[in-house]
């Protein structure tokens, strides 16, 4: 009778462990299942996602990839070089088609017949008939206008490359004002006495031209027009 007892239990105490791993199985099948289907309907609801506009503000930070998927339009390069200016090469001519009476002497003493005494010329003398036009040895910007104590009434014309060139001896009617805009050929003026260290010469007109502010011989500047 004892044995029976003991053997009873023993079968009782397997049957509740058995039970017990049963059930533990089918609550891990369950929620298997649950998974499987719960991803299967979230790819689903993806695919049908993709090619679909999805107003601003809706999506979340996992929806970026799908729609980074899309093609994006290009956008072409934007050329931002700007063409380089072309600077008009210098041309000029002669401001009076007169001789040449005095030359340009900087490295020497001439004699100058007004004042009988031997000094530097910066320019050379052009002659001319008084009154005559005299012209815009190149294109320009009026610098000044103005009286000279020795040379006269002058106009100075500022040009490209640093040249700046000097007409006096004029008469007091010049034909520009500082900041006229002149041209090649142009008038800016009329040949005159005025010049009270050059009279010895008659009627004439004193040309002048520095490049950075330094004298260089005026027809060296007049040949560049005939390159």
């Amino acid at each position: 009778m004892s044995d029976n007892k003991h053997s009873g239990r023993g079968l009782s105490g397997k049957g509740y462990y058995i039970a017990l791993m049963l059930c533990a199985a089918a609550i891990a099948t369950t929620s298997y299942l649950y998974y499987r289907n719960t991803t299967q309907a979230q790819q689903a609801v993806v695919q049908e996602t993709v090619g679909v506009d999805i107003p601003a503000g809706t999506m979340g930070t996992e929806d970026v990839a799908v729609v980074a998927t899309q093609p994006q339009a290009s956008v072409p390069a934007t050329d931002a070089t700007t063409p380089a200016t072309v600077k008009k090469p210098l041309q000029t001519v002669s401001p009076v088609s007169g001789e040449t009476i005095t030359g340009y002497s900087m490295e020497a003493l001439s004699y100058n017949q007004t004042t009988r005494d031997w000094r530097v010329h910066n320019g050379i003398d052009l002659a001319a008939e008084d009154g005559a036009p005299v012209c815009a040895a190149a294109d320009g910007e009026v610098y000044t206008v103005y009286e000279d104590d020795s040379l006269g009434y002058t106009v100075v014309i500022r040009h490209n490359d640093g040249y700046t060139s000097c007409y006096a001896n004029l008469t007091e009617d010049t034909a520009v004002m500082p900041g006229d805009t002149v041209t090649m050929g142009q008038t800016i003026g009329y040949v005159g006495s005025s010049a009270i260290v050059e009279t010895a010469l008659g009627s004439h007109v004193h040309f002048s031209v520095t490049q950075n502010n330094e004298p260089i011989d005026p027809a060296e500047f007049l040949a560049i027009g005939s390159g």
